[in-house]
């Protein structure tokens, strides 16, 4: 009788496979160089936090929003119900939905920002979503801080339904109010950026920027070359394809992402968190219909 194998002694999640190149590369190592591969600089995904920690001073933020959670307000119920999925994203991500909102600085200039987080139901945009980038929006129009998000998303969430959609012209009503404010806006384009996410806030920047290789578009290839019967140009949706067709307006690698929004904030006229703000006033906002601890329907 043949015995069973040993179990492996090496602990999982030590090595990575480079989607790009096939490379095997070292977890830790590929950690501290922000998740782009070394060897070919194929940009793997990024969690929130890990994003907010690469572009903010010292690594540190102010958080807002935290206790925001959707009650399911459907009932919806596909393979597994929504409510087994919310939870399942909060076990996964150590968050309470797929967006984390916060005040920070970046090279000294203060700035509301907004981190996508993919591994929360493919950080799709429900209620709670729609919610916290709505206020940090109208935090930026009220304190006078640019406004950074970082998208990555599937898109809207189908088990909120049309409450899901609502979420698109409530940030883009904000947005507009921060244009009006003459406050800058600065989308950073990752891997995926799709749906109604694209359909709204992700492409009314005053400046957009995409890292290298990121999937950016509407609906999805397969089904465009399904429903025009047509085969798409190589590398159609990628974000290179996108730059030469002036829908982004630059491409940078993650690595450089920090002093390139520091640059193009300065250049936009943003002061160091320090330095008074000599601006007009800005205009009224709507006023906040939740506490940080109810649900949202």
């Amino acid at each position: 009788m043949t015995a069973p194998p040993e179990p492996s002694r090496v602990p999982e999640g030590l090595w990575v496979k480079c989607p790009g190149c096939a490379q095997t590369l070292y977890n830790k190592d590929l950690a501290a160089n922000l998740r782009v591969c070394p060897t070919c600089a194929h940009h793997l995904r990024l969690d929130a936090a890990a994003r907010l920690r690469s572009l903010l001073d010292d690594g540190v933020w102010k958080e807002h929003d935290a206790g925001l959670v959707s009650n399911d307000p459907l009932g919806f119920v596909d393979r597994k119900p929504y409510a087994q999925r919310l939870q399942e994203g909060m076990a996964a991500t150590g968050l309470r939905d797929a967006v984390i909102t916060a005040t920070g600085a970046i090279e000294g200039l203060a700035v509301e920002i907004a981190a996508m987080e993919y591994g929360f139901i493919g950080g799709s945009m429900g209620v709670v979503v729609g919610e916290k980038i709505t206020r940090a929006a109208e935090r930026s129009t009220t304190r006078r801080h640019p406004l950074v998000i970082i998208c990555c998303s599937g898109g809207a969430r189908m088990m909120e339904g049309t409450l899901s959609l609502m979420q698109m012209a409530k940030i883009s009503v904000a947005l507009a109010q921060l244009d009006r404010a003459r406050v800058p806006y600065v989308a950073v384009l990752t891997d995926p950026t799709t749906g109604g996410v694209t359909a709204s806030f992700a492409m009314l920047a005053d400046v957009s920027i995409a890292e290298p290789g990121a999937l950016i578009g509407f609906a999805g290839p397969r089904v465009i070359e399904q429903t025009i019967r047509q085969k798409l140009p190589t590398g159609f949706q990628r974000s290179e394809f996108l730059l030469e067709h002036g829908m982004v307006d630059m491409i940078v690698d993650r690595r450089e992402l920090r002093p390139m929004i520091a640059r193009t904030l300065r250049f936009m006229g943003a002061v160091s968190a320090e330095a008074p703000s000599d601006t007009i006033p800005p205009p009224a906002t709507r006023e906040a219909i939740h506490t940080p601890e109810e649900t949202l329907d």
